[in-house]
């Protein structure tokens, strides 16, 4: 297995001190690897997009402007 450093503010390192049972190397792996499987099936859903970034970015902070009026309500 590869080790990689990660770095995090001294408040959420405090905060994560807390928690001594935690494994966060454990907690990492796993928001990695989901974070991983997320993008690879983005770029699956995405790979015969004629949308340029642009426009997709466009799209998306339309999306976000509509999900945040939803939930306001």
């Amino acid at each position: 297995m590869v080790s990689i450093t990660l770095s995090v503010p001294e408040d959420l390192k405090k905060d994560m001190d807390s928690f001594q049972e935690i494994n966060w190397s454990a907690v990492a792996r796993e928001a990695k690897k989901k974070k991983v499987i997320m993008l690879e099936k983005f770029r699956e859903f995405t790979k015969d997009s004629t949308l340029t970034e642009e426009e997709a970015l466009q799209l998306g902070r339309q999306v976000s402007e509509n999900a945040m009026k939803r939930h306001r309500r």
